[in-house]
């Protein structure tokens, strides 16, 4: 299908997979001047999109294909702006949309000229998005992770210093660059070091910089990361790990805005706004003289703990759909009993965990269908049980294939597969082993559930020497325990004896 209005035009691409395109519409684009061309697939989308000046996109429910298209024109490397069309009604998902990178939103039944002129006009005047300003796509769906969200949205308007702690892989570096990209410094650069991974003489020339003949080889003026990070943000990762002689450097450039390069002379005006991070107990650091206590209150003026993935599981699934999705654009399904599987696991690799789980599933599936058979957990065997949620699954976070079809993030993130996991008999052997429901069992979710759950109390039962104890450790009381193995039994499986 090509456009009908002169080649001159600017190209609208309009895709709207629930209406098809009405004649109000139609006639109010020609009349403000746009080609317009109407797609039905992404694929098509993305063939046309080189050519085109703006996308048209109808959203019903969330923001999903609105990231969806952002990824895809991204991955072609082109920076063609997306507008949102949304019901007039629909206010939240118009704020949404708004927040994930639409260029601008309009109501879904807006059929006048004057609204496509000042689209026109927009986009003439707005520059291009460029490899620099990448999409940003983040999933906060458990309650937890949102009411983390939300303090962070606030702490990034009051343009205060941030600490924010979590364990490795929890996804510290993704939350400061929220904090960065929600705060009015946005335009400007973020700029991040690594405190761990840097040599100890290193770090001070990384920070502050150096003036040409500071010391033998220094040729030339070196501007240092918080020059480099001026009007935006800098990121210290892993702090904790910063030697105390620097850390004394540090705290007396937080506290007086300025800097002095290495063999300089004149000082430098700061206007940069400081995140850290770290995986260590800074209180206990402090006890221990291994870190400043005026630098820790210094940087800590908001201390925002992000929580192990196994302690918001509501986000799993959607991580896990969202990693299938970013490293092959077709559609990802998973299937229940591997989204019971996913949830069970205790991720002591977290966020990166997860991430190297999935992608052995990519490398093991060929059909873009994930089976139990396809997970590969690094820390299975070492276990003597999974510390399994399937006897407390919250209601929603195990979903239909056909819901998870495409991955649902809240808002705007590989490794390679071991070769001891590469192969379908090494995969049935695991699960074998620990007697883990496959694709062959029961298909429906209950029956997955209850299998599961069977396994997690038989382990248990085994572990402990009584009732009481096992009940303990599953976070149950006794008589729920009891209650519990009664119901298996009547669903045919074997219980341990009496305690």
């Amino acid at each position: 299908m090509k456009p009908t209005t002169p080649a001159s035009a600017p190209l609208a691409l309009w895709l709207d997979p629930e209406k098809p395109l009405s004649p109000e519409h139609s006639q109010a684009l020609h009349a403000s001047g746009w080609a317009l061309m109407p797609v039905h697939t992404l694929d098509s989308l993305v063939s046309h999109a080189a050519d085109a000046a703006v996308v048209v996109l109808h959203l019903s429910v969330d923001v999903t294909r609105l990231k969806a298209v952002q990824q895809l024109l991204q991955e072609a490397g082109l920076s063609t702006p997306v507008v949102a069309r949304v019901e007039r009604q629909a206010l939240e998902l118009a704020v949404e949309a708004s927040q994930s990178g639409a260029l601008a939103v309009l109501a879904a039944c807006d059929a006048r000229s004057a609204s496509w002129v000042r689209l026109h006009n927009l986009i003439h005047q707005t520059p291009p998005r460029t490899s620099a300003q990448p999409v940003r796509n983040v999933v906060f769906v458990d309650p937890a992770s949102q009411h983390l969200l939300a303090l962070a949205q606030k702490v990034a308007q009051a343009d205060v210093t941030a600490l924010l702690v979590g364990p490795t892989g929890s996804g510290k570096e993704v939350m400061a660059r929220v904090l960065h990209e929600a705060s009015a410094r946005a335009r400007g650069p973020f700029v991040a070091l690594n405190c761990a991974a840097m040599p100890e003489n290193l770090i001070e020339d990384m920070l502050f910089g150096h003036d040409k003949g500071a010391f033998t080889g220094a040729h030339r003026d070196q501007k240092g990361l918080f020059e480099q990070a001026q009007g935006g943000t800098l990121f210290l990762d892993e702090i904790g790990e910063m030697p105390m002689h620097l850390q004394s450097k540090l705290l007396r450039v937080l506290q007086e805005r300025q800097l002095t390069r290495l063999g300089g002379q004149s000082t430098i005006q700061l206007n940069v706004r400081i995140v850290a991070a770290t995986n260590k107990d800074l209180k206990q650091a402090i006890a221990e003289r291994e870190f400043r206590e005026d630098l820790y209150y210094r940087i800590a003026t908001f201390r925002m703990r992000l929580l192990p993935l196994c302690e918001r599981p509501g986000d799993i699934i959607p991580l896990a759909m969202q990693c299938l999705a970013q490293h092959d654009p077709q559609v990802w399904r998973l299937h229940p009993q591997a989204q019971v599987l996913l949830l069970q696991y205790p991720w002591p690799g977290n966020v990166r965990e997860l991430e190297n789980v999935m992608r052995r599933a990519m490398v093991l599936c060929t059909d873009h269908h994930v089976t139990p058979d396809h997970l590969m957990f690094d820390d299975w065997l070492t276990h003597a049980a999974p510390v399994a949620l399937a006897a407390s699954v919250q209601p929603g976070l195990v979903q239909s294939a056909d819901e998870m079809a495409t991955p649902k993030p809240h808002l705007p993130q590989a490794h390679e597969a071991s070769a001891s996991w590469g192969n379908d008999s090494a995969a049935q052997a695991l699960h074998s082993l620990y007697d883990v429901p496959t694709a062959t069992a029961p298909a429906d979710l209950q029956s997955a559930v209850r299998l599961n759950e069977h396994q997690v109390i038989m382990a248990t039962l085994a572990s402990t020497p009584s009732k009481i104890e096992a009940a303990k450790r599953l976070g149950i009381s006794p008589r729920t325990l009891r209650y519990k193995m009664a119901q298996l039994r009547e669903h045919g499986l074997a219980m341990a004896s009496a305690c």
